[in-house]
């Protein structure tokens, strides 16, 4: 069998065209199997074996023209798909994806892996699909998505320890391992799952369109791989942040508010994309990570600082302070097993200009002080201190009082940011009223349960009736809600209804420990429901 070979010719790129190879001459037919009788099973295989052989996908294609001019395949080949010089100012450097060339054959995805080291099942770019159109003319089509290298990065300023950087003359972000922490608070922030958590060096890590290669003239891995040169690297203008949709095909596509990060991504095609696309994967339900430390971060200091709160009023017993106290410092306890790297988490106050994340360590770390300094009061475990000057000593009660109120008001700020942190990333299910509500109305239960049960009964049913809110609809998470994670939601139910059962019965320490068990359950499914935005998808097998 003679094959005629495709490389003479150039599609202007500097790379020769890929076109289907010919058998015998012709093209290749449809595969008609010849098999009539039981006893051919073994020639129907041997034919169908051999039929696959013949397939020319893109990727089978490149790998031939490379075994027949292995110089079509040499970097220089491929500088028409990245700019020679350095973006001017205004501008930036950009992926840019011809959707009309993409095959979805992943070999994007395989030299990203290969070239940059990534673990077994790390990737930092993905293949997706839209599907849209109307019954009589279907769409279908695959995306192939790494970071867009926003011009304004969600990641970078929602990082407490500045371990992101935006080049200043390429626009490209990169991360900065040596800083990282390991917090994942820009996997959460990042409308387009872009940033990855690698559980082995405890870091988050990202695609920096190998910066290294663009600067010696190389084109990153991905666009080399590329068997059908859909992507290539342009520079495109940077946007002010006064414009509002920079970037329509690509919130076409991922169904995110572009306006957001401002991502730089093109991504063009020929052909008129429907009006209404809808990701592959969007009847997906897929519940999120339950991030434990967080839950007892959370739930730990919230409670906590009820308690104290509710010990600062008159008559109301140490021992209560005391529970408080414990509860508040096993929250911030808990917080550092969420780290990645906990011996860096002194950085954690790097970004408090933009972070919420740093500005929640920082209040809660100045509320700990002074309500630790009450406690003890409270306890007597500063009696055998030299005593203070007579002046102090006369006014030393207003003083301990004053001391344990300006520690519940750095808390209550320090719950206000513990809120933020999630509202501030602009996923539906962590809105403001759902966020601040919930976490505040956790307060305020604990420091009604063992002053005002009553009234503390009352908060709790109306902090239900707002959980009870998101199950309207059909909302991702009212979907998980209401399928993968309804047992969670019944125990989360069943524990707030003894809680309230015995707030009205007036019996507050059952009480407690039913609020305790629910609020558990209810921080656990704040994350596990909470709508997770990112490109395009495939479907769960």
């Amino acid at each position: 069998m003679s094959t005629e070979s495709p490389v003479g010719s150039s599609d202007g790129r500097g790379v020769p065209d890929i076109t289907p190879f010919p058998v015998n001459g012709e093209p290749r037919a449809p595969f008609a199997p010849s098999f009539t009788q039981p006893e051919s099973l073994q020639t129907f295989l041997a034919e169908l074996l051999a039929d696959q052989q013949r397939l020319q996908t893109p990727a089978a294609r490149a790998a031939a023209i490379h075994e027949v001019q292995p110089a079509a395949f040499r970097g220089e080949r491929f500088r028409d798909l990245i700019p020679l010089t350095a973006p001017g100012p205004g501008e930036q450097y950009a992926f840019e994806v011809d959707l009309d060339a993409c095959s979805g054959c992943k070999a994007c995805v395989a030299g990203c892996h290969s070239l940059n080291g990534l673990d077994e099942n790390e990737t930092w770019r993905d293949v997706g699909l839209v599907l849209g159109g109307a019954p009589d003319h279907p769409f279908q089509q695959t995306v192939t998505t790494a970071c867009h290298h926003c011009a304004d990065p969600a990641c970078l300023n929602g990082c407490p320890v500045l371990a992101y950087e935006k080049d200043p003359v390429t626009g490209i972000v990169r991360h900065l391992d040596d800083q990282c922490i390991g917090c994942s608070y820009c996997v959460l922030k990042c409308p387009y799952d872009v940033p990855k958590y690698n559980e082995r060096l405890g870091i988050v890590r990202k695609c920096d369109m190998c910066h290294g290669r663009l600067a010696e003239g190389e084109a990153p891995a991905c666009v080399q791989a590329c068997p059908t040169q859909a992507i290539a690297i342009v520079k495109v203008a940077t946007f002010s942040s006064e414009t509002t949709a920079p970037n329509p095909q690509l919130a076409a596509l991922s169904s995110t508010d572009s306006s957001y990060t401002r991502p730089t991504t093109r991504y063009v095609s020929k052909r008129e994309l429907p009006a209404r696309l809808r990701p592959a994967d969007a009847d997906t339900l897929r519940p999120q990570h339950a991030h434990l430390a967080l839950i007892f971060l959370l739930t730990g200091t919230q409670l906590g600082l009820g308690l104290m709160i509710a010990a600062l009023l008159p008559g109301v017993p140490a021992w209560i302070a005391g529970l408080g106290w414990a509860f508040f410092f096993a929250g911030l306890v808990a917080s550092i097993a969420h780290l990645g790297q906990p011996f860096r988490a002194w950085r954690v106050f790097l970004n408090l200009r933009k972070s919420w994340l740093s500005r929640e360590a920082i209040v809660l770390g100045h509320a700990f002080a002074p309500l630790s300094l009450y406690v003890a009061v409270r306890f007597g475990l500063l009696d055998h201190l030299p005593p203070p000057p007579s002046l102090v000593r006369a006014h030393l009660p207003e003083i301990v009082q004053l001391t344990g109120w300006a520690g519940a008001v750095f808390g209550l700020l320090g719950v206000f940011c513990s809120g933020m942190i999630y509202a501030d990333t602009r996923r539906v299910f962590w809105r403001p009223a759902q966020s601040l509500g919930r976490m505040l109305g956790t307060v305020l239960v604990a420091a009604l349960t063992f002053t005002a049960p009553v009234l503390a009964a009352a908060v709790l049913a109306a902090k239900l009736a707002l959980e009870l809110v998101t199950l309207r609809g059909s909302s991702h998470p009212a979907r998980l809600q209401r399928g993968p994670l309804l047992m969670l939601l019944s125990g989360r139910l069943l524990a707030g209804g003894f809680a309230l059962a015995f707030l009205i019965m007036h019996e507050p320490v059952l009480a407690f420990v039913w609020l305790v068990l629910g609020e558990l359950a209810e921080r656990t499914l704040f994350f596990r429901a909470v709508d997770s935005p990112k490109m395009p998808g495939v479907p769960a097998v």
